[in-house]
């Protein structure tokens, strides 16, 4: 017991204590394995921008790509007159979000007020094809896609 409460620490002749350089290497090691909660956050600082416009009736661009585990700031500007959505529920709920409260509909998707904006912190998911449209508006073509390769 004693050698452990040694590598743990040294007793100086003053009666203070420090760490040994073991247990010091040990403690490094450990806040290499698990960062910081400041540490994550720069996983979103280096998310890569992506702008979709939705207009009356449409998303520009239609088709999106993506590249799995990738983290992303993807802005949403409604510039149309109406509410409009961004409905992807493949997508969304495949995704890893900085913030799930953007989501509505259970998750499906993200509605943006005419004249707004939203941007939204995601980590894009596995590989694959999803569907993109405007819940309210599909009718009228708002549709597109959604590449993650």
């Amino acid at each position: 017991m004693v050698a452990n409460r040694r590598y743990l620490r040294d007793r100086h002749a003053n009666g203070t204590r420090t760490m040994t350089n073991g247990f010091r290497r040990a403690f490094t090691g450990l806040a290499l394995l698990y960062p910081a909660s400041g540490q994550t956050a720069d996983v979103w600082a280096n998310a890569e921008p992506v702008t979709v416009v939705m207009a009356d009736n449409s998303f520009q661009p239609s088709q999106i790509l993506f590249h799995a585990g990738k983290p992303y700031a993807l802005r949403l500007e409604n510039r149309g007159k109406n509410l409009h959505e961004f409905t992807a529920p493949g997508f969304l709920k495949a995704s890893t979000f900085k913030d799930k409260r953007v989501l509505s509909n259970g998750g499906t998707d993200i509605v943006v007020q005419a004249g707004k904006s939203a941007t939204v912190f995601l980590i894009a998911p596995a590989k694959g094809q999803y569907e993109l449209t405007c819940a309210d508006h599909d009718w009228d073509g708002m549709t597109g896609g959604i590449t993650v390769d």
